[in-house]
């Protein structure tokens, strides 16, 4: 997928090199929607351009917030023993024996995380 041009996915390369833009669906309120067009039309935007803009802060804003980088935490080890598991797995399909478990997979069961 990372060989995909912008044009390939349906969308337009953005200007901060953070990727094409792709479309997205959002449903809302009649309410937040006549908010959101007023608010484009005060910063002479387009709709698109003002969501688009609002969605980006409200990331940036979640990437400070402590309880979400606690569960992401928790989500990375998650991920982590999974993939420790799997390793050990192919290793034991390709290598005929259990692999050694890695120094982090070592350190985190010694560790009790």
């Amino acid at each position: 997928m990372s060989e995909e041009t912008a044009a390939e996915m349906g969308g337009t390369m953005h200007e901060n090199g953070m990727g094409p833009l792709r479309p997205l669906s959002v449903r809302m309120s009649d309410g937040t929607r006549a908010q959101l067009e007023i608010l484009a039309q005060l910063n002479e935007r387009s709709l698109t351009e003002e969501t688009r803009l609002a969605l980006e802060h409200w990331v940036e804003k979640s990437k400070s917030d402590p309880a979400v980088l606690k569960r992401a935490e928790q989500v990375r080890a998650e991920i982590e023993r999974d993939a420790e598991t799997r390793r050990n797995a192919i290793e034991a399909v390709l290598g005929g024996k259990t692999a050694k478990p890695t120094a982090r997979a070592s350190k985190q069961a010694s560790s009790g995380a």
